[in-house]
């Protein structure tokens, strides 16, 4: 089960954190992304980690968010965190984390409920 929380209203240039809280399972077995949908558009992953053992953890992110977001986990908590930076009205949509494959933000079958990020200009 992943649990997303954090989101909430922010001026534009604001920062939020989001956190997705991980139960069942430990968050060293799947990629964990993150993923927006604003209304009248589709779904786009925007961030993802993954624990690759010996290689130690590799991140991704979209190209709309490189730079200003930072995608990171916490493997006493169970959690991944996106703290987002400068964040701009474009930002605003419904956030919410799965389990999906890094290099694609193909899902894996898991996912949070949605928490809502507005950013005002």
């Amino acid at each position: 089960q992943l649990q997303a929380s954090g989101g909430g209203l922010v001026h534009s240039g604001g920062s939020l954190r989001l956190s997705c809280a991980i139960s069942g399972f430990s968050l060293d077995s799947y990629p964990i992304s993150w993923f927006r949908q604003a209304p009248g558009k589709e779904r786009e992953g925007v961030a993802c980690i993954d624990y690759n053992g010996g290689n130690g953890v590799v991140t991704n992110y979209a190209d709309s968010v490189k730079g200003r977001f930072t995608i990171s986990r916490d493997s006493a908590k169970n959690t991944v965190y996106l703290q987002m930076s400068s964040l701009k009205p474009e930002d605003t949509a419904v956030y919410q984390c799965a389990t999906a494959h890094c290099l694609d933000y193909l899902p894996l079958g898991l996912w949070g409920q949605g928490t809502q990020v507005t950013v005002s200009s």
